[in-house]
């Protein structure tokens, strides 16, 4: 059997190491995701953010926790741990992962993920992550979908490589992805409508009306409810995507991660073209103030995210208006 690995030649030279040991660990889940074992979508508990555990969940943690031992870390904060785990003392990352993104949809045989930041590290594990979003100086995703790709960027530009079976080797297979920015696509979960900010539901009301609306364009809906997968999407063809924050309770800063989803995602976005936002301000702007810390998040083709942070600006009665009452937001 070969030993999994990434072809590093456009991996620079610092990164190498730790590139290798998440494509060893990303090929070993991918490997148990394949094998089809239903027992591994079984509930295991909670995490400390008080999301659903599954089996998966704390395996994926497990593979990965182990690949990147040896991998010049000096901490390792994972979404399936209470805190930061030491890893080498003379490390020179710190490392953020949510291990299984998506992992509710394992019964189901949607694509799941995993996504992870890279920071420099410090001597403690707070000031590695609580820190400004935009000291990242690597991040990117897995996802085990028909083919397993792993995304990464650097900081110059967004890459993408394939699993080959035959090797069990990721291959280079985009260089520098760029975001398509012309797709009428958006993705949102439509049930929470009536708790959304106006401006959201102003946005959405507009894309919804169509041809006959403001923006003069038909759109399609997606939501696959994997923020990988949704990711990956966007990346290849285009469109955006919206998870904002909204009335319920415990929603109030959105749902989804900023130090172990959104951070990472946003990077990833922008260093293909993109944009990313908490619906007004840029995601990298923010700072990092608590490890399970949530954050509102729209990212995508450059000109959508740009419009939904328009709608943000409007006074309060034109967001409540009919759609009609919009028309500076055309096509």
């Amino acid at each position: 059997m070969t030993t999994p690995s990434i072809d590093t030649t456009h991996v620079p030279p610092r990164f190498r190491p730790l590139m290798l040991a998440l494509a060893r660990g990303a090929a070993a889940l991918a490997g148990v995701i394949r094998r089809g074992d239903t027992s591994l979508s079984a509930p295991v508990g909670t995490n400390s953010g008080g999301d659903g555990q599954k089996r998966l969940d704390i395996q994926a943690d497990a593979l990965f926790r182990d690949a990147l031992r040896d991998a010049g870390l000096r901490w390792y904060a994972s979404e399936e741990q209470d805190a930061p785990i030491a890893m080498q003392p003379g490390g020179a990352f710190a490392l953020a992962i949510d291990p299984l993104d998506g992992s509710s949809n394992i019964d189901t045989n949607v694509s799941v993920g995993t996504i992870f930041a890279v920071y420099p590290a410090a001597d403690r594990s707070d000031a590695s992550f609580l820190r400004p979003a935009r000291d990242l100086i690597a991040g990117g995703y897995v996802i085990y979908g028909p083919r397993c790709c792993l995304v990464v960027s650097f900081g110059e530009g967004t890459q993408i490589y394939t699993l080959n079976p035959d090797t069990d080797g990721f291959d280079l297979t985009d260089p520098r992805v760029t975001l398509p920015d012309c797709f009428f696509e958006f993705a949102i979960n439509a049930s929470n409508y009536r708790h959304w900010p106006r401006p959201i539901r102003a946005y959405i009301d507009d894309c919804l009306a169509g041809i006959d609306g403001p923006r003069e364009r038909n759109f399609n809906m997606r939501w696959i409810a994997s923020l990988v997968a949704e990711a990956h999407r966007i990346l290849m063809r285009g469109g955006i995507f919206l998870y904002p924050a909204d009335a319920r309770k415990g929603y109030e800063r959105g749902r989804l991660r900023m130090l172990y989803e959104c951070a990472p995602i946003a990077f990833v976005i922008e260093q293909a073209g993109g944009r990313a936002t908490d619906g007004a301000l840029p995601i990298l702007d923010g700072a990092i103030t608590d490890l399970h810390g949530r954050t509102p998040l729209v990212f995508g083709s450059a000109e959508k995210v740009d419009r939904v942070a328009a709608y943000h600006d409007l006074p309060p009665a034109e967001v409540s208006a009919l759609f009609g009452h919009r028309g500076l937001f055309r096509a």
